[in-house]
């Protein structure tokens, strides 16, 4: 069984930065796709980014340029870095990996809140 552990949520101001941390322990096989979605009240989950275990990138059009997304692979860890915060990026941020078994499963984060506000 796949833990993740995310980390790096809170509160910040319209303009301002912060980064995500989601920590995969305890697969026995290669991850693969690395990633975040995120949850506004109301909303459907949607994409945020994506990396491969290659680090070919994927972003919804609505952070590129503001958000990066990154890995390390010995640590199995993901981050994203997000900047120019805008009060519509306010969700739950949630972390996914694709592990390379069975043709792919997916493990899901439990999510850390981003409240952007001035």
């Amino acid at each position: 069984q796949v833990q993740l552990v995310e980390s790096g949520g809170g509160s910040v101001q319209p303009g301002g930065s912060l980064r995500l941390s989601c920590a995969a322990s305890g697969s026995t096989f290669p991850i693969n796709s690395m990633g975040w979605y995120r949850q506004a009240p109301g909303k459907e989950r949607e994409l945020v980014a994506t990396i491969t275990r290659d680090l070919s990138t994927n972003y919804a059009d609505s952070v590129k340029g503001r958000f990066a997304i990154s890995r390390d692979n010995a640590k199995n860890t993901v981050y994203l870095q997000m900047n120019s915060l805008k009060p519509e990026d306010t969700a739950v941020y949630i972390c996914r990996v694709v592990v390379s078994a069975l043709g792919g499963i997916h493990y899901w984060g439990k999510g850390t809140l981003v409240t952007v506000s001035s």
